[in-house]
Parts: structure tokens; C-alpha cells; sequence
């Protein structure tokens, strides 16, 4: 059986060639990350840069390494008007005088799993931008305004799966360096038994997540009247991944050791991308099981939130817990 390419799925997109092209630096480039990563320590990439990124986390060498690679691609797209990176304190503006599209991305998402050979990968969101030379309030826009959500997971097989609000397609990546289509038409079951949280922090959260976690824990014999089972990549990409494959819900609740915190993970990076493409796939993305993430109006680049996803019956339970 032959099956479509990437580079044909864009072509065939309805979108213009712009786009068309911002998705073609992105594919490329994930490709060539695939294999940076899986060279490991044969290539050097293992372990700590020796530097800390705005986020005030140490960056491991490959942080560094990819962020590195997809900044310098897309910044050399004549479509591109701007950048951001997780990993960078400010955006980076393009000399493109054809420039109308903003992407945002984490370059290496879960990079903490690289020295245990656990799954990490790349996450980007592709926003319009409202001039060929913007300034940084032009990146913050709601995640309703995307115009595409990325990300490549580097696991066993290497996948790039691709939203343009028109449906989710999952590509896999062969070992001639093209993209071919394997997951036509992704949907997250609305039921699951299925959660990803990290239980060691359960006593932090709000009373609300506490009690429907609980309820998971108890199985058949609390109150939701059958059996859970817990997975915990501690890599967004994978968790998120494994929901779109098979259903689930992923929480990353606030803490309240950092009260002022109102979460961990990145809006802009991480939450916006990642949401879109749930809701695209049939599920529910949330900050607190009824605020959709896509409806919050960012403040700041590096903005963080809250998240709950997943599977659409299980973020109503926890809305109503």
C-alpha cells in the first residue's frame, strides 16, 4: 500500500503557500532533530549545557542543540516574521520582508528524559502575524487565533502530528527522512480509564483535583464504580500523544507550594498547541476542567497555566468534583 506523503498532505492543504511552507521548515527540521536525538551520547548531546534558561531551569545540551536548530530554520523562511522560543528570554524578529506567520515552540519538551532514553519532542504553534516586522505584543495572541499546532515525538518510532483546525492527521517518519501518513482522522475517545498525574504531589493541589483523583484511585469501589490505571511519562509530548492514540486525561493541576504560580507549563509553548489539537481530535483542554485554554488572553510570553485534558467526560468530572 502506498501511502501519502507529508510534503502532499501540505501541498493539498487549504491554506496558503506561506503556511504551506512555515509546516514544511517544521517537518524538516523535527526530522533532523530525530536524529540528533537519537545519536545520544555518540554525538555528545547528552547531559547539562552549563547554562540556565529564562524559565530559571538548568538547559541540557540538547535543549540548547535543538533550540538552536529550529530558530535558525524558521527564521530563514521567507514566511516567518518572528519567533519564540521556551528556551529564550525575548522573541526573535526576522528580516523577511514577506514575513506573515509567528511560530512559538519548545524545542525539546520533557528534554529532562534524555539521559534515561524515555520520550521527548518538539511542540510547535503557528500563529498570523499582523506585520512583517512585529513587536512582542504581537505574539500574544488567544490560542483560538492558530493557525496550526505541531509537535514530533522521538520515541521508539519518530511521529509528527499536525492540526490546521481542519482535523488531526498523525505522520510517521520513515528511515529515508520522509514523512508518511499513518493516523488519518485522530479522535480522543470521550470515555477513558486512563489518567496521567503525578500523584507524589497530591496533598498541593486544590481541593477539587484532590477529591476526583481520589475517586480514580478508588476504582470499583469508590464512587466512580470501576478501575483507573495511572501513566506518567513526565514529558507533555508523550502523555498528550498517548491520549490522542488512545484516550485518557493528562492534569497538571496548580500547586499550592507556588501559590503565585498559577502553573507549570507554558501557555504560549506548550498549552495553546497542544490544546488545539485536542479539541481538533474531539477532546476537551482546560485549565481547571470548565476554562478553555484557547479562550485565555495571555499577558506574557512566557505566561504559565494550569492544564487539564483529555478525554471529554473525564474533564467534566473533574469540573464537577
Amino acid at each position: 500500500m502506498t501511502r501519502p506523503s507529508l510534503d502532499a498532505h501540505i501541498a493539498a492543504l487549504n491554506v496558503d503557500d506561506g503556511l504551506k511552507s512555515v509546516l514544511t521548515v517544521v517537518a524538516r527540521t523535527c526530522a533532523e532533530i530525530s536524529r540528533v536525538v537519537a545519536g545520544g551520547a555518540l554525538v555528545g548531546a547528552l547531559g547539562a549545557s552549563g547554562r540556565i534558561n529564562v524559565q530559571d531551569e538548568e538547559q541540557k545540551k540538547l535543549d540548547v542543540i535543538t533550540d538552536d536548530m529550529l530558530a535558525k530554520a524558521l527564521l530563514a523562511c521567507p514566511a516567518i516574521a518572528g519567533v519564540a522560543s521556551e528556551e529564550k528570554d525575548k522573541a526573535q524578529i526576522a528580516s523577511n520582508p514577506d514575513g506573515a506567520y509567528l511560530a512559538l515552540f519548545d524545542p525539546l519538551d520533557g528534554s529532562s528524559n534524555i539521559d534515561i532514553n524515555a520520550p521527548v519532542g518538539t511542540i510547535v504553534s503557528v500563529l498570523k502575524s499582523p506585520s512583517a516586522t512585529p513587536v512582542e505584543a504581537d505574539f500574544l495572541q488567544a490560542g483560538r487565533r492558530q493557525v496550526a499546532a505541531v509537535y514530533a515525538i522521538y520515541g521508539p518510532q519518530t511521529m509528527l502530528v499536525l492540526t490546521t483546525g481542519a482535523g488531526v492527521k498523525g505522520f510517521t517518519l520513515a528511515q529515508d527522512g520522509q514523512w508518511f501518513l499513518t493516523h488519518d482522522a485522530i479522535a480522543i475517545s470521550p470515555e477513558t480509564r486512563e489518567f496521567a498525574i503525578n500523584v507524589s504531589n497530591q496533598r498541593h493541589w486544590a481541593e477539587g483535583v484532590q477529591r476526583y483523583v481520589e475517586g480514580l484511585l478508588k476504582g470499583a469501589d469508590g464512587p466512580r464504580g470501576k478501575n483507573f490505571n495511572m501513566r506518567w511519562v513526565a514529558a507533555m509530548v508523550a502523555d498528550v500523544h498517548r491520549i490522542l492514540m488512545r484516550g485518557g486525561v493528562f492534569i497538571y493541576p496548580w500547586d499550592r507550594r507556588e501559590p503565585s504560580k498559577p502553573g507549570k507549563l507554558r501557555l504560549m509553548y506548550e498549552g495553546n498547541p497542544m490544546a488545539l489539537l485536542v479539541e481538533q481530535a474531539g477532546g476537551k483542554a482546560t485549565t481547571d476542567g470548565l476554562q478553555p485554554i484557547l479562550d485565555v488572553q495571555p499577558e506574557q510570553l512566557h505566561q504559565r497555566i494550569p492544564v487539564a485534558l483529555g478525554s471529554a467526560n473525564e474533564i467534566d468530572a473533574l469540573a464537577a468534583a
